[in-house]
């Protein structure tokens, strides 16, 4: 990205364009809210630094949607025009003065956590754990559950704290807990900082030092070269999915402590799931991430979004005849998923084939519960003998060499 004016082509996507707007455009003003002892907030146009954006029909005057942080207008409009730039000191002093309900927290937390998304993640660790060719350990299955999940909610919050502006500007995500003023950036940082503490060293006493380690890194990948790199290239889908490929392999080496085949094939199959999911979810919000200035695929190379959501439904198939060629499931599972997989890729057709609203809601979707009934019939078809064999075998002698 230059450090002028970002350039991109008038690509055509379903009728609409969309075109990079100046990286020095105006600036649509932020909200700061404060919160007074009746629980009431009042808003105050604060104007930020210049924002790189991305608007329909290369337009810099497209209304952003109204919320704690957005304006919901022009970026012109008179409204913010008449207000006055507020002081930094006065801004930080509301925040210090917000009134929480401590039976809200909670759900602040949750919401802050991303709680859906980090169960997913929670369920994808807890397969990679189940699919481990060692005897099942509840205990052990808990603290490494409860430590991903942990280093999870850390790594959604930290992405929020560091998007409050962008989000902002996107109907999906303008009532976060910091966009809304619920909660303040100190506190979700202190809550950021105390999951992920918690969840690394959960996972460092109680589980094994390598799943503590891979946790750690997922967390930094996330928050230092994902988050950013939203902003910046198209790249961000594909570090995104190796994020979202490190759980299972977190379960796996939580039960056998180390990473060999079965953990890698488990990371393959989450990568290759993540470009449909995404591709499909970021294709209906594709305005939203022009407005906020978020370089995704498809907004900027529609055409590569398509083709890469597509291609990877199809690898799927072929990746689960791969399991039972390694021993890590029998070869009823690749049959059984058959119906899936097709289902699966025949949505990926469709949306390659239209690209509309409809074709991309309806594989996003398919992809939310193509994912656990995968790993559920991966767990159900796993061979038995991949941990019987290793517990027939005869223990070695500790004595001396020629004593028994």
């Amino acid at each position: 990205m230059g450090a002028g004016r970002m350039t991109a082509g008038m690509r055509q996507a379903s009728g609409k364009l969309f075109s990079l707007r100046p990286i020095f455009a105006p600036a649509r003003g932020l909200m700061v809210c404060s919160r007074g002892g009746t629980g009431s907030s009042t808003l105050q146009a604060v104007q930020t630094r210049p924002l790189p954006a991305i608007d329909n029909n290369g337009s810099n005057d497209a209304p952003g949607p109204k919320g704690a942080w957005g304006g919901g207008g022009d970026a012109r409009s008179k409204s913010n025009e008449t207000e006055t730039e507020e002081n930094p000191e006065d801004s930080r002093k509301k925040w210090s003065e917000m009134r929480i309900d401590l039976g809200e927290l909670p759900g602040i937390y949750a919401r802050l956590s991303k709680i859906r998304l980090t169960g997913l993640v929670v369920i994808t660790a807890a397969a990679g754990f189940g699919m481990a060719p060692v005897p099942f350990d509840p205990a052990l299955l808990l603290a490494a559950s409860l430590g991903t999940g942990l280093t999870s909610c850390a790594a959604n919050s930290i992405n929020q704290l560091l998007e409050v502006p962008f989000d902002a500007n996107m109907n999906r995500t303008k009532n976060r807990p910091l966009v809304r003023c619920l909660i303040s950036p100190l506190h979700a940082s202190l809550f950021a900082g105390a999951t992920g503490t918690c969840g690394v060293l959960l996972l460092a006493l109680a589980v094994n030092p390598l799943t503590a380690l891979l946790g750690t890194a997922n967390l930094v990948l996330y928050t230092c070269a994902y988050t950013p790199l939203k902003r910046l290239s198209i790249l961000n889908t594909w570090v995104g999915s190796v994020v979202g490929a490190v759980p299972p392999v977190m379960g796996w080496t939580a039960a056998t402590g180390c990473i060999d085949a079965g953990a890698l094939l488990l990371a393959v199959l989450l990568y290759s799931w993540q470009f449909p999911h995404f591709n499909a979810l970021s294709w209906s919000l594709r305005e939203e991430y022009s407005r906020s200035g978020y370089r995704m695929m498809s907004v900027v190379e529609p055409d590569l979004c398509r083709r890469v959501a597509l291609r990877h439904s199809l690898a799927l198939s072929v990746l689960s005849f791969l399991f039972p060629v390694f021993s890590l499931s029998t070869w009823m599972f690749p049959f059984t998923c058959l119906p899936f997989n097709a289902y699966f890729g025949y949505q990926a057709m469709v949306f390659y084939v239209q690209a509309d609203r409809q074709s991309s809601r309806k594989l996003f979707f398919s992809s939310l519960w193509y994912l656990p009934t995968v790993l559920l019939l991966l767990v159900l078809h796993k061979p038995r003998t991949a941990y019987e064999s290793r517990i027939s075998q005869p223990e070695v002698s500790e004595g001396l060499p020629g004593i028994s």
